[in-house]
């Protein structure tokens, strides 16, 4: 099925097709949603699939065992309140210096009142 090897994929690993991994293994999301991680330990096997999305390109996920993750480290209030920074530190514009209520778009760089003044002088 799967005669190409993507250039991100392990040769040396067990490769199984997609929704065909066996019992025990888990991709990092389906261990985060166990509230695990994989805490250091090697890729034990790869799922590959064709993706329609990516231009039938061979997609690769990696695997990890079950029984050697360890839990999430738990956020400390010292790591809220740096999350809360940041993300503060996204809602000002650096064009007017202003909260913009919102988070500010990468591809624009500023709040809309600073990329579009022409649109808000007119409404």
């Amino acid at each position: 099925m799967l005669r190409q090897l993507s250039e991100s994929a392990n040769p040396l690993l067990s490769t199984f097709p997609f929704r065909l991994a066996p019992d025990g293994l888990a991709t990092r999301r389906q261990l985060r949603a166990d509230g695990l991680r994989p805490g250091g330990q090697d890729i034990a096997a790869q799922v590959m699939w064709h993706s329609r999305r990516y231009g039938r390109r061979i997609r690769v996920a990696y695997l990890y065992r079950i029984e050697r993750a360890v839990p999430v480290r738990p956020m400390t209030p010292a790591k809220w309140a740096s999350l809360a920074l940041a993300n503060a530190a996204r809602r000002v514009c650096p064009q007017c210096h202003k909260d913009a209520g919102y988070v500010i778009a990468s591809s624009l760089g500023m709040c809309v009142t600073c990329a579009y003044p022409e649109e808000q002088r007119v409404a």
